[in-house]
């Protein structure tokens, strides 16, 4: 398998990833992996830019809307989802293209993740409780404390996130990174390609996305949703802004703007993990040259 190769396309939310993904696919003619684990979910798509039909008929995508968000679904389900794919999808094509914005589950890809043991269900209710009784503050503080490498990682603002690392670190005994990172070699050739743009730029384009995604019934997603708030899939930005509107706490205005500066974090986290990881990366502007980029990659395995 050594020449094969996994060629990864990560950046800020809003940047562009789906477009040069599908570039890149067609280019290589291959497939494509998502691992933007916001767009797993069968029942969210505007909130999560879920690429369009027309994007999807261009080029065959996995793990796009495959799951519901009734179904549990964590990173280690997907690990072991996304290697059987890549051993079945290797026998075909000598590239496979990633694309994605949830880091973990790239590195889970990439690296693998160690086995986590079934945990039983009386410790994630205890902590659900906690939640529920003290708030995702109270989670996010023991979580700083028993394992800060990851609360420096996760989205500390998802509290099914918080839960489920908390709930491996109760019955293990171990920090949740410790499952995420034991195998410090790749698994696979790996490409890294990074995309960004100055700041205000990506601010604008991050501002356009969400104006779009309200004029494109964002509203009525989440009302359809509301039934199913406490979710912890749902917990997320794009909804969670719009509960709260619904819930009579923030205006509709409001909430818009809470979605668009709740973005803006989220992406500038995004940018910091890619510029921390140990994986080196092609950096490319959003006015890239896609035969530059495959030159590139040309250079580095061809």
């Amino acid at each position: 398998m050594n020449n094969k190769k996994l060629i990864s396309v990560s950046g800020p939310t809003a940047i562009g990833k789906t477009k040069l993904g599908i570039k890149l696919a067609k280019s290589l003619k291959t497939e494509i992996i998502s691992f933007d684990s916001r767009q797993f979910y069968k029942e969210m798509s505007i909130g999560t830019a879920v690429p369009s039909e027309i994007e999807l008929n261009k080029v065959k995508h996995h793990f796009i809307q495959h799951r519901s968000i009734l179904e549990p679904y964590t990173v280690y389900d997907f690990s072991l989802e996304a290697s059987k794919l890549i051993k079945k999808l290797f026998k075909v094509y000598d590239n496979i293209i990633l694309v994605g914005g949830s880091y973990m589950f790239l590195k889970s890809i990439i690296y693998g993740i160690d086995e986590i043991p079934k945990i039983p269900n009386e410790i994630r209710n205890k902590f659900n409780k906690k939640l529920k009784i003290n708030g995702i503050e109270y989670l996010q503080s023991i979580l700083s404390r028993k394992d800060p490498e990851y609360y420096e990682k996760v989205d500390v603002n998802n509290p099914r996130r918080l839960i489920r690392a908390l709930e491996i670190i109760e019955f293990t005994k171990k920090p949740y990174t410790s499952f995420l990172t034991n195998n410090k070699k790749t698994l696979y050739n790996h490409y890294s390609i990074a995309l960004n743009t100055e700041r205000n730029k990506l601010y604008e384009m991050i501002n356009s996305r969400v104006d779009l995604m309200i004029h494109s019934g964002l509203i009525d997603e989440a009302k359809e949703l509301y039934k199913h708030k406490n979710n912890n899939a749902l917990n997320t930005v794009g909804y969670k802004e719009l509960f709260n509107y619904f819930n009579n706490q923030y205006s509709k205005d409001f909430a818009i703007n809470e979605i668009k500066k709740n973005t803006r974090r989220f992406a500038k986290k995004q940018i910091t993990w890619l510029k921390n990881s140990n994986n080196k990366h092609q950096w490319v502007d959003i006015d890239y040259n896609i035969d530059e980029i495959l030159k590139n990659l040309d250079n580095k395995f061809f």
